[in-house]
C-alpha cells in the first residue's frame, strides 16, 4: 500500500474514527485502525466490539494511489502522529518487516503493523429501507433527551435512549427513574413494522458529534441485535442494550390541576440563581411557590444563607402549589426547549413536573419533585 494524501482530509476522518477505539480496551487489536485502499479510495475502520465506525475518501479526493492494500495501524499512535505533522501532503507507504512509513518533506515515522487477519470482521450490511432523518431533527432529539439517561449500571437498559418508531412517528426517550425526556417528531417515509429499540447513549454522544448541523439526511439502519447509522460518508455500528424500556406512557397524565405559563428564561435565570446556595449533598433543593401571578423561588443552606426570587406567571384559575424539586434537574428540563414561553403542570405536590411547549408537546420534560416535610 502506498499513496499520498492532504493532512486536513485523513486527519478529519480520523478524527471521527478513532472515536470507536476505547482508552479501557486490554485487546491490542482493537486499539488499531484498519485501512483498505482499493481502486473506490480509502476506507478506514475501528472497532471496540461496542461501537465500529468505518469512514471512506474517495479515490478523487486523494492526490495520488500508488499501491492498494490493506494494513492495520496502532489508532492513538497514528492520529497523534497525523495532527502533530506540520506540512500539507503526507505520504503512507507499506515497506518490508511489515512497517507502515509516513513522510512528509520534513518528518519521517515507522510504525509497526499489525496482522490483517487478526482484525475482527464487522458486518456492516443495510436494510433496503432505512428509515430517513433530517440531520438538524437527529442532533435535537438526542440533545434534548440524552441528559436523562441513567449512569447507574445496576440498570443497563436505563444507560441508553429508547427509539420506538411506528407509521411515521418517531419517539425518543430517557430516564434515569427520576425525571424522563421524551422528543416526538414524524419521519418522512412510513416504516411496516414497529421498532422499539435501546442504544447505549455513549454511542449516540459520539455519533451526535458526526452529525452536521445542516438540512442533509442521514439513514438509520435497524437489526435485532445492533443499529446502523450512515452519514455521509460515515458508517457506525452501535450494539444494542438487552432488555425491555419500561412502559414510560403511564407515568405522564393527560390531565393537570394547574398549568402555570412562564417566561423560559426568566424561569431559568431565577431558578440559576437560588441554586446557588443549594448543596449537592442535598440533592440542589428549592422551593417554588405560586402566589395569584408569582412564583416565588427560594432555596437555603443554614449555615450560609437563603434567597427568595420572584417571577411573574400566567394560571387560569386560583389554585396555588408549592414544591420542592432538584433545581439541577429543572435547569437541565427547561434549557432544552427553544421556545419563549413554557407550561409547567402540576397535579399536587407530590406527583411529578411536566414540563411543555405552550404551543404542542412534541417534547416533554418530567421531574419527580423531593419530599421537605
Amino acid at each position: 500500500m502506498k499513496f499520498k494524501i492532504k493532512k486536513k482530509l485523513i486527519l478529519e476522518n480520523l478524527n471521527y474514527a478513532i472515536k470507536g477505539i476505547s482508552n479501557k480496551n486490554l485487546i491490542p487489536i482493537l486499539n488499531c485502525f484498519k485501512f483498505e485502499l482499493n481502486e473506490e479510495g480509502l476506507y478506514i475502520i475501528s472497532t471496540d466490539n461496542e461501537i465500529a465506525i468505518k469512514t471512506f475518501i474517495p479515490e478523487k479526493d486523494i492526490i495520488e494511489v500508488i499501491e492498494q492494500g490493506e494494513m492495520v495501524i496502532a489508532g492513538k499512535f497514528l492520529y497523534e502522529i497525523v495532527r502533530k505533522l506540520d506540512n500539507d501532503i503526507i505520504t503512507f507507504e507499506e515497506i518490508i518487516d511489515n512497517q507502515l512509513l509516513i513522510t512528509t518533506s520534513n518528518s519521517s515515522f515507522k510504525l509497526n503493523c499489525n496482522e490483517v487477519s487478526d482484525f475482527p470482521n464487522i458486518d456492516l450490511e443495510f436494510i433496503q429501507n432505512p428509515i430517513i432523518i433530517s440531520n438538524k431533527v437527529f442532533k435535537n432529539t438526542i440533545n434534548q433527551t440524552i441528559f436523562a439517561v441513567s449512569n447507574q449500571e445496576s440498570r443497563p437498559v436505563l444507560t441508553g435512549i429508547n427509539f420506538k418508531i411506528e407509521d411515521k412517528d418517531f419517539e425518543s426517550t430517557a430516564t434515569d427513574s427520576y425525571r424522563l425526556s421524551r422528543k416526538k417528531f414524524k419521519i418522512e417515509k412510513q416504516i411496516d413494522e414497529k421498532i422499539d429499540l435501546v442504544i447505549p447513549s455513549k454511542n449516540l454522544l459520539e455519533i451526535v458529534k458526526m452529525v452536521k448541523d445542516d438540512n442533509n439526511h442521514l439513514e438509520l439502519h435497524t437489526f435485532p441485535n445492533k443499529v446502523i447509522f450512515k452519514i455521509d460518508n460515515i458508517i457506525v455500528m452501535s450494539r444494542l442494550i438487552n432488555g425491555n424500556y419500561p412502559d414510560t406512557d403511564k407515568l405522564i397524565p393527560e390531565t393537570f390541576d394547574l398549568k402555570i405559563k412562564v417566561n423560559l428564561n426568566q424561569l431559568y435565570n431565577a431558578i440559576d440563581r437560588a441554586s446557588l446556595l443549594t448543596s449537592e449533598d442535598e440533592k440542589n433543593i428549592i422551593q417554588f411557590e405560586t402566589k395569584d401571578n408569582q412564583a416565588i423561588i427560594t432555596s437555603n443552606i443554614p449555615e450560609i444563607g437563603n434567597v427568595e426570587e420572584k417571577i411573574s406567571i400566567e394560571k387560569q384559575d386560583q389554585k396555588e402549589i408549592k414544591i420542592s424539586f432538584s433545581s439541577k434537574f429543572m435547569l437541565e428540563a427547561i434549557k432544552t426547549f427553544e421556545s419563549e414561553d413554557v407550561l409547567l403542570c402540576f397535579n399536587g405536590e407530590i406527583k411529578p413536573i411536566i414540563i411543555t411547549n405552550v404551543e404542542h408537546n412534541d417534547l416533554i420534560q418530567l421531574i419527580l419533585p423531593i419530599r421537605t416535610f
